[in-house]
């Protein structure tokens, strides 16, 4: 079972999950680019019951490509976006890679969204990717 730990960028909130990863991946969907200032979210999804958050949060709700919420917690005095949640994935929390104590535990399954992704970056023929988000099971 691998151990999750890790926190926003100011420490006030941190977290732990014990868990094995539901899924690792990269999400560029416009949204995530805007929401991380960057290319790409990168997440490691775990069930929600294994996360435990100590520290005040808040939450932003917003439309996923979906078309269903996503809400993504953040810590009110650094704004850290730490964990995500869309409600296609019941009972599912994805945790921002870039926070963890141990950010080499981040190893990339799926790239989603590549239809939205920077035109730079460099998808190889072996990475798993989907044009949007995959169909749910």
């Amino acid at each position: 079972m691998a151990i999750f730990v890790g926190a926003c960028l100011c420490g006030a909130v941190r977290y732990r999950a014990e868990a094995e990863p539901i899924f690792a991946g990269a999400c560029h969907c416009s949204n995530c680019q805007r929401h991380t200032g960057s290319a790409f979210s990168s997440v490691i999804a775990v069930p929600k019951p294994a996360l435990v958050i100590t520290g005040e949060t808040r939450e932003f709700r917003h439309k996923g490509g979906s078309g269903k919420d996503i809400v993504t917690t953040f810590c009110p005095v650094c704004a850290t976006r730490l964990t995500s949640e869309a409600t296609v994935m019941a009972d599912v929390v994805m945790i921002e890679a870039g926070t963890l104590d141990d950010p080499q535990m981040f190893v990339p399954q799926v790239h989603i969204f590549r239809d939205s992704a920077q035109h730079w970056f460099p998808f190889t023929a072996a990475m798993a990717t989907h044009p949007r988000m995959p169909p749910q099971a």
